[in-house]
């Protein structure tokens, strides 16, 4: 991670509600410029509200926010020029193509960016004449990330752009975003899904129905919540009985005729002690690494699923 001193976005209190509805619960947090910070969880936890509110494109009840020490409310026109966004729903006209679509964009600005330049970093040279409607969604998403930039922006925000992806395209949209912040882009990164943060987060913040619910790095939220650990044993002389007697051990289960053994965070090296003191070589030792998953679990008892409309 490469960051600078400055602060790029200061959010402080934000608080946003429909009807009796609690959408942003008083959340805070702050960004440095540089960093790919992500904001994370399901559907419906408040995510694109929040950054939404970040873009000055909903005012909020109460809290604050800075864009590089602009108010996007009072100094909207100053964001402007240093904010670009893709919002969840960006979709431009099916016969529109690709050249029209980021030229209508540029002509927004005073100074935007060299379009045949832009076109052929983002892969998009050789579809410049090609109909939005007719192009991939990977292409489309790349679209998207090009209308963003076309204004020089410090800071870019991300709106769940891998969703509806294949698997190939979602890997290249992720090095597209490595490749934003290593042009010192800070980028907001707005996803439900876990490996999408785990991989390409500096930071990031949990939110889950509207409230902050952690703020660490990857690394460090997995870490902190002490998640139990599983491995999956198999082999001759494997006793289930001393296994369940070590400290570590929480349960034990049999899962396609595997020993799957649960337990604390060093249950791995309590296992692997135990084994070489027996003179035991299993066929197959191997533990599940935690994820962010399971930090959301520990954080807030629920799988990470889409549920209703994101807010």
């Amino acid at each position: 991670m490469t960051t600078g001193s400055t602060t790029a976005f200061e959010v402080l209190g934000l608080t946003k509600i429909y009807g009796d509805l609690v959408a942003v619960d008083g959340v805070s947090f702050s960004v440095q410029e540089g960093e790919i910070f992500a904001i994370l969880g399901p559907n419906g936890a408040g995510k694109s509200t929040t950054v939404e509110a970040m873009a000055g494109l909903r005012t909020p009840e109460d809290g604050s926010i800075q864009v590089f020490g602009f108010d996007p409310f009072r100094d909207r026109s100053e964001v402007h020029k240093i904010l670009g966004v893709q919002l969840q729903e960006s979709r431009f006209q099916d016969r529109a193509n690709v050249r029209e679509v980021v030229e209508t964009f540029a002509s927004f600005y005073t100074d935007p960016v060299d379009i045949p330049e832009l076109l052929e970093r983002l892969g998009l040279t050789a579809k410049a004449d090609t109909w939005y409607g007719k192009l991939s969604g990977g292409q489309q998403q790349r679209l998207s990330i090009a209308v963003a930039l076309v204004g020089r922006p410090r800071a870019v925000i991300l709106d769940e752009l891998t969703t509806g992806l294949d698997p190939q395209a979602r890997r290249e949209t992720w090095a597209l975003v490595e490749d934003l912040r290593q042009s010192g882009v800070t980028v907001i990164l707005v996803t439900h899904f876990m490996d999408e943060a785990e991989h390409l987060a500096d930071r990031l913040a949990l939110i889950d129905r509207g409230r902050l619910v952690a703020l660490d790095t990857p690394q460090g939220l997995i870490q902190s919540v002490g998640a139990e650990q599983r491995v999956h044993l198999s082999g001759r002389d494997l006793d289930e009985q001393w296994l369940r007697n070590l400290p570590e051990v929480t349960s034990i289960s049999i899962e396609q005729g595997e020993i799957v053994v649960t337990g604390s965070s060093q249950l791995q090296f309590s296992l692997a002690g135990s084994l070489a003191d027996r003179g035991i070589v299993p066929d197959r030792f191997e533990a599940d690494q935690t994820t962010l998953d399971d930090a959301f679990v520990a954080l807030t008892g629920r799988r990470l699923t889409a549920t209703t409309r994101e807010w």
